[in-house]
């Protein structure tokens, strides 16, 4: 059976005069924390993460999260680097975003979280309205990209978007004109298509934040095996700079260059 670990994250704080609680601790800020502490654990294609279990406890809040031990003992060494260094910029977006949204919490509700891990003499990480856990935006500029891959979904009722499933990172989505899918005659779903989009992305280290990409255009894409393109291909290389070459004379210069 697999093993199992949780994190902790601790909230203290109040409501006017009255101690936080689980009693007063509105449902909408439980799910901002479950939102946030997936990303943490998690930061890339959460299809194939682990099963994630959840309890509120006592004093002021406590959020516990279980799941497997192997991402905990991650988690445990984020957590020391982030305290060590009082720095998010060189975490996944994902993670860094989650961190950030707990600073704004603690900002706007004079909230302290308190973080750490299941594990003994774990790592811990506090976010209050002293800290500054803030991403250094000037890091972040516009780029275009080109995604390539088969399209899962496609629609929306107040903002359009769509899912392509790419070999790189998984599932995207882009954000896409309405007038753009009522205008388009064929269907999308399950075509192995190209989108170019625009979006932010890392200058250091070149990740791509998905969830600014905005759609420009649809590029055909055929992901086969053309023989009779590369045969030309082919043809065309030995009509022109090929055929000036002699193959022994080039065999010899070779084999002259290992001699000496």
């Amino acid at each position: 059976m697999e093993k199992i670990g949780h994190i902790e994250i601790r909230i203290t704080g109040s409501k006017g005069n009255i101690e936080l609680s689980p009693d007063n601790y509105d449902i909408r800020e439980i799910i901002s924390i479950l939102e946030n502490a997936e990303n943490l654990l998690y930061p890339g294609d959460k299809k194939e993460r682990p099963i994630i279990s959840y309890n509120i406890e006592q004093g002021s809040v406590k959020h516990i999260l279980k799941t497997s031990i192997q991402f905990i003992i991650g988690f445990n060494a984020i957590i020391g680097q982030v305290n060590n260094v009082q720095d998010i910029d060189f975490l996944d977006l994902s993670t860094a975003k989650a961190f950030e949204n707990l600073q704004n919490i603690a900002i706007k509700k004079d909230y302290i979280f308190s973080i750490k891990t299941s594990l003994e003499n774990t790592n811990e990480v506090k976010v209050d309205r002293t800290t500054r856990y803030i991403r250094t935006e000037a890091i972040w500029a516009d780029a275009e990209f080109y995604f390539y891959g088969k399209i899962t979904n496609a629609g929306g009722k107040d903002k359009a978007n769509i899912h392509i499933l790419t070999s790189e990172l998984g599932t995207i989505r882009v954000q896409t004109p309405i007038s753009f899918l009522e205008d388009y005659e064929e269907n999308l779903l399950y075509k192995s298509l190209g989108i170019r989009a625009l979006g932010k992305q890392h200058s250091s280290t070149g990740e791509i934040d998905t969830t600014t990409l905005k759609f420009i255009e649809l590029v055909d894409y055929q992901p086969k095996y053309d023989d009779l393109y590369l045969k030309g291909l082919r043809e065309k290389a030995k009509k022109s700079w090929l055929n000036e070459i002699n193959p022994d004379d080039w065999l010899k210069e070779i084999r002259g260059g290992y001699d000496a």
